[in-house]
């Protein structure tokens, strides 16, 4: 394959420091179009850089003849003349001119002759001028031509601004002519609209997460340190660093320490007997000991009771999703401040 570039680039190198450019020494074959022009090229040019092309020209019908004759038809002429100039020149650096007047004809050319860069080129160009009024042509021309990528792009715009796409005339000739592809289009905004949904829901899901472990981290520095400084004065050793997620947790355990009503009915109190059974329900996940959380040895009692009641499931399972969270969230910690300290080092 590295020999076969190899080879191409030769022949064009060698073509344009013989001046070729469509004309000219070296201009042995000629490609006739639908309008009867014909355009003279070099063959070895041509061979190099399609092996469609190439069959064409050591074809039975070409063998002995001095000049050798391509039919590309179907194309405007000012079209097949862009495609051989592009071929000759062997890159699209100076194409974005042609690329705008005959992109879509390029990019049915260079499928059907096998010129992968050029067709990488019109992909490229064609997706960076899509329109939301012309997405349904170029989608319907990319399906054809295999261009996926190029699909991808079109499926996106219209996602985007199908309210303008829905009344664009391409559109209802695809509503009247093209179901198969209508029920592409349709399948693919239902199965965004579903991932978008799918997306959202983790997302709130993990914040959800990431506020309880917050919680957790709290509650264990609260018993473990001894935090009761609700409102903390900064000039003092008790100042707690993490005094705005704390605050709120020490005025819940102050009042459920104080609440003379009943705790099965007050509903800070409640909050504070889930926040507690969360935690309880973290170290049984995980087998973790040494626990100073008050009532732990009593939830975990019961949960080992009721393992297999549904409730006591779904605790377990948000236990575990909220340690994984914590666990995450304290190594990622640890290498900022590993980064942090190595580049006050450095």
């Amino acid at each position: 394959m590295t020999q076969l570039f190899g080879r191409r680039a030769q022949v064009v190198r060698q073509a344009a420091g013989a001046g070729n450019e469509l004309s000219g020494e070296g201009n042995n074959a000629n490609i006739l179009t639908s309008a009867g022009r014909r355009i003279p090229a070099c063959s070895d040019i041509l061979a190099s850089m399609s092996p469609v092309l190439e069959r064409k020209l050591n074809s039975g019908k070409n063998d002995g003849k001095s000049e050798k004759l391509i039919r590309i038809l179907g194309v405007p002429d000012d079209a097949v003349h862009a495609f051989l100039r592009l071929l000759h020149a062997g890159s699209d650096k100076e194409g974005e001119g042609i690329m705008r007047r005959h992109g879509m004809h390029l990019l049915v050319l260079s499928h059907v002759y096998q010129v992968k860069w050029l067709k990488r080129a019109c992909e490229k160009w064609l997706a960076a001028w899509l329109t939301a009024e012309a997405v349904v042509d170029v989608l319907k021309l990319a399906r054809l031509c295999d261009a996926d990528w190029l699909a991808i792009r079109c499926f996106k715009l219209i996602e985007k601004d199908f309210d303008t796409v829905q009344n664009s005339d391409a559109w209802h000739f695809v509503q009247d002519n093209d179901p198969w592809l209508e029920l592409q289009v349709l399948q693919f905004l239902h199965d965004s609209d579903i991932r978008e949904k799918e997306i959202r829901k983790n997302k709130d899901e993990h914040k959800i997460y990431r506020q309880l472990s917050e919680t957790m981290i709290c509650l264990e520095h609260i018993f473990k340190e001894g935090c009761t400084d609700i409102k903390p004065d900064q000039s003092r050793n008790s100042y707690c660093p993490s005094s705005a997620a704390c605050q709120p947790l020490q005025h819940l355990l102050l009042h459920f320490s104080k609440c003379d009503g009943e705790r099965t009915t007050c509903s800070r109190c409640r909050r504070i007997w889930q926040l507690l059974k969360l935690h309880s329900t973290m170290y049984i996940a995980h087998d973790f000991t040494n626990c100073r959380i008050p009532l732990h040895s009593e939830f975990e009692y019961r949960m080992q009771k009721l393992e297999g009641k549904l409730n006591e499931r779904k605790w377990m399972t948000l236990g575990k999703k909220v340690a994984s969270v914590m666990a995450f969230s304290s190594f990622a910690k640890r290498n900022m401040q590993e980064s942090e300290s190595g580049l006050a080092v450095g």
